[in-house]
This record gives C-alpha cells, sequence and structure tokens, in this order.
C-alpha cells in the first residue's frame, strides 16, 4: 500500500514538473531525470542516498547562459564596441539577476531543498534556475537552449531598457565590499601596452597584500572596471 502511495506520488510529482517546464519554458522534456537533478539543492542531495545534487548542471547552464546572452548582444549592439556589450553582459547574467528570475519563475514551489537559517531562497532559485538550462542544454542541443532562453527568458523577464538604464560601477562595489569587511583593496597596472597606435592596460587588484582579478581596459578606469569585475566573481558577490 505505501509502495503505491509512494508511485503515485511520484507520478503527480513527474506531472507537474513537466506542467511547468510547458508552461514557463514552453519546454517538453526527453530526459525528465535531468530536470529533477537541476531542481535538487545539496542540502536534500546530502540526506538521500544516489540523489546528485544541481551543482554540475549549474555550472554548466552558467557557462550556456553567458553564451547564448553574448551572442544575443551581439547581433543585438552590431555597431557597439566590446566594452559596451561586456557591461551590458554582466548586468544580466549577475546573480541578483538570476535570482530574479528564478524568483519570477516561481521555482522555491519545485525545488528540493531543506529549510534552514543559513539557506537564502532567493540564491537557490538563481541556483536552480542556471541548472535548468544546464538540463535543457544536455536535453536538446545549443539552439533550442538558445531560442528556449531568448524567447520565453529574455522576452518575459528581461527589460532591456531598464538593464540600460542602469549603471554598474564594479570598482564602487568592491571598494565597498572591502570596507564593510575591513580589507584593504588596491589597483595596481601591471602592464601599459602599445596595440594599434592606442595603449591598453592590465590592472590587478591586490586585496591585503593577495593578488585577486586581473582586467585589461583601453582606459586605466576600464582595466580597473574589468579587474574588479573578475574581483567580485571570485568573490562570490556578484
Amino acid at each position: 500500500m505505501l509502495q503505491l502511495f509512494r508511485r503515485k506520488k511520484k507520478i503527480q510529482g513527474n506531472l507537474e514538473l513537466v506542467s511547468f517546464l510547458l508552461k514557463k519554458f514552453g519546454y517538453r522534456p526527453k530526459n525528465l531525470a535531468l530536470f529533477e537533478q537541476a531542481l535538487t539543492h545539496k542540502s536534500y542531495s546530502n540526506t538521500k542516498n544516489n540523489v546528485e545534487s544541481n551543482e554540475r548542471l549549474e555550472y554548466l547552464g552558467d557557462t550556456v547562459i553567458d553564451l547564448i546572452v553574448a551572442e544575443y548582444l551581439f547581433e543585438k549592439f552590431p555597431d557597439k564596441d566590446e566594452g559596451f556589450l561586456t557591461k551590458v553582459k554582466a548586468k544580466i547574467v549577475n546573480r541578483k539577476m538570476l535570482s530574479s528570475i528564478g524568483g519570477e519563475l516561481e521555482l522555491e514551489k519545485h525545488i528540493r531543498y531543506k529549510t534552514g537559517r543559513s539557506i537564502r531562497i532567493a540564491t537557490i532559485e538563481g541556483n536552480a534556475f542556471e541548472a535548468i538550462i544546464g538540463a535543457l542544454y544536455l536535453d536538446s542541443n545549443y539552439e533550442i537552449t538558445k531560442k528556449v532562453f531568448n524567447q520565453r527568458i529574455i522576452r518575459n523577464y528581461i527589460n532591456l531598457n531598464e538593464v540600460l538604464e542602469q549603471e554598474i560601477d564594479f570598482k564602487s562595489a568592491l571598494l565597498i565590499w572591502g570596507q564593510r569587511n575591513k580589507l584593504q583593496v588596491q589597483f595596481k597596472i601591471i602592464e601599459e601596452a602599445s596595440k594599434e597606435n592606442s595603449f591598453q592596460y592590465t590592472s590587478c587588484v591586490i586585496i591585503n597584500d593577495k593578488k585577486w582579478g586581473i582586467g585589461k581596459g583601453k582606459s586605466k578606469k576600464e582595466a580597473e572596471q574589468h579587474a574588479s569585475k573578475e574581483t567580485l566573481e571570485l568573490l562570490g558577490v556578484q
């Protein structure tokens, strides 16, 4: 009797997940197990045997999203330079934006996790969203994943006009982080090289005498911004 109950519950859960993927992503999964894994937080998998968390799929999804958004912006803004494209992409693929998308998708209703004080719902929703994109990529291919992302995510959950109006100052964000954590943040130009009649600078972030992010730019300010962005990513702040 118990086994029958569990089976019915499993079937119901599968139907709900398929319905969710069809409604939000317009996609019918071939291998549903991939999406079940994408919605499994490590706090849950750590308590179960033979259950894998979504961390590997999250890693893959992060890379796929980065490429899709880069390609989207490359085609959307054919006259803009690398600096502009990099800045706009950073605003779209940052942790805050992905967590916001995960929240709007109401992923919490489908994520398997153990409640606890150390778990931030917004964070696990953002991670699960990346993992779903990773699962989608493995279950189909890049072109289908790109089509789903562009039509279902960018169109419905990313206001490009608002993104363009936002101003991200990675250097200021890093300096504020340093002040809050009582750490000394410094910037050092480690290379100046002439490139096609213009200089390119390479900047390095140094925190308490340890080297962190490195960035390049046509000006010292731009190089420091890129170095700050990489440092924030390494620190897990962005």
